[in-house]
């Protein structure tokens, strides 16, 4: 598995924390940016990571803002893209079982780095359910490539 992952300056450094929590579980990553706490828009980071990942550059992406809401906005503008901003270990599993969310998005300053980091490896382990649930998917999909 390959992953896309990206902060601006207020999940900076939550994204170095989860840096280490991929590479522990031996999951190889590129970091989009940013790469220190200096001021930086977050929608051109996330733009990058979602476009990866739609792209099958990446398998999934991870995204940290301060709360998670401008990096989950900007990257479901990107199309197929399902970007699930999670706060909690069940959420982030059933982003993935039911919704087969492809990237992860997180706040800084809404969760702690322990949380964060399990978090991040239960949405990385859990597959989707597929089933019931890719009917669902499918008719995003649908609505998304209609013209």
């Amino acid at each position: 598995m390959k992953i896309a992952i990206g902060s601006d300056h207020g999940g900076y450094e939550l994204k170095e924390e989860i840096k280490k929590t991929l590479e522990a579980e031996g999951i190889k990553y590129k970091d989009f940016g940013t790469m220190n706490e200096k001021s930086v828009d977050f929608g051109p980071i996330a733009k990058k990571v979602a476009e990866s990942v739609a792209d099958d550059k990446y398998n999934r992406g991870i995204l940290i803002c301060g709360t998670g809401i401008g990096m989950s906005i900007m990257a479901n503008k990107v199309k197929g893209i399902r970007a699930a901003l999670v706060n909690n270990v069940f959420s982030a599993e059933a982003s993935r079982a039911h919704n087969n969310s492809n990237i992860l998005c997180m706040g800084a300053r809404v969760i702690g780095a322990e949380l964060a980091k399990m978090i991040t490896r239960v949405w990385l382990k859990t597959e989707f359910e597929g089933g019931r649930h890719k009917r669902r998917i499918d008719f995003i999909s649908d609505y998304q490539n209609a013209d």
